[in-house]
């Protein structure tokens, strides 16, 4: 494995689809994001280098790439002030906080296990679930598909206002 490659599980490719889709959904319109547990920080890296953005890893693992500024934190919803858009690309046990913080700034949540509603099973319940949240919240937002391979790559990207 060379120095620049990192272990990783699922398609590799859905950081470098992320980030892409940051860069041209967002542009220059923001300057700090979020990368709500995040893991090793390979979005915030790509987000941080190739993408030319203020980008911080929030994340209570302390095992990340160096170079990459990190909280070594649980993510929690006050903690949204500080940035212009947060990013959960499989955010895990953050999910729930995640989605709180989206009512007062813009966030891209791609969610992969259900860490919201016990109640509801799969992929597609488990996206209704926070886009219920997000209409009795009265939270703008839509579902996106993302291209890279595999089941969890649908974003929902919301608007606070």
């Amino acid at each position: 494995m060379s120095r620049r490659q990192h272990l990783v599980h699922g398609d590799p490719q859905r950081f470098e689809v992320v980030a892409d889709f940051i860069a041209s959904q967002y542009g220059r319109t923001i300057h700090s994001i979020a990368d709500v547990a995040g893991g090793k920080g390979i979005l915030t890296r790509l987000l941080t280098k190739k993408k030319n953005f203020e980008c911080e890893l929030i994340d209570p693992r302390r095992t990340v790439l160096k170079g990459i500024t990190h909280r070594p934190e649980q993510f929690e919803p006050e903690m949204a002030d500080y940035y212009d858009l947060l990013v959960g690309l499989h955010p895990d046990g953050a999910l729930r906080q995640l989605g709180a913080a989206a009512l007062v700034r813009p966030a891209v949540i791609i969610p992969c296990c259900n860490f919201w509603d016990e109640e509801r099973r799969g992929q597609y319940a488990l996206l209704e679930a926070i886009e219920d949240f997000y209409r009795k919240h009265s939270i703008r937002f839509e579902r996106i598909e993302l291209g890279f391979k595999g089941p969890k790559n649908i974003a929902i990207v919301s608007e606070p206002f």
